[in-house]
């Protein structure tokens, strides 16, 4: 959202946070896709459902067309990838996710959330007038 941009941000699918997060949601689905049958309805559901909601919810509060509700929804993105973020960790843990693909997928979550914690910043300093 950066006023010096040569391409406006016209549409959610402009910002570079949704594309990163689709990126990982993608991610996640093809790892999820080596798990164990067995966990369809557990573990494969939950960090398929997290991962999705981040980029999901960064494109209903862009639709939303007002910065306070934008930033909300951004909010929603932090809980949900924090959400992945523990069930990537979890899956580690239990052998279900081999140490580099969670180190590679943990990087991933940190990269989205560095862009979207600048984003909140940069949309609450514009809502504040500063």
């Amino acid at each position: 959202m950066d006023e010096e941009r040569a391409d406006p941000i016209t549409d959610y699918r402009d910002l570079r946070v949704w594309k990163e997060a689709m990126a990982l949601a993608a991610d996640i689905y093809l790892v999820t896709r080596g798990f164990p049958r067995d966990e369809l309805f557990g573990m494969v559901s939950q960090m398929r459902r997290a991962a999705a909601s981040v980029p999901a919810n960064i494109a209903e509060g862009f639709g939303r067309e007002q910065t306070r509700p934008f930033v909300h929804s951004l909010r929603v993105a932090q809980g949900s990838l924090k959400e992945l973020e523990t069930h990537v960790l979890l899956a580690e843990r239990v052998n279900l996710l081999p140490a580099q693909d969670a180190a590679t997928l943990g990087r991933k979550c940190e990269t989205v959330g560095k862009m979207l914690r600048a984003l909140i910043r940069s949309l609450m300093k514009r809502a504040d007038g500063f």
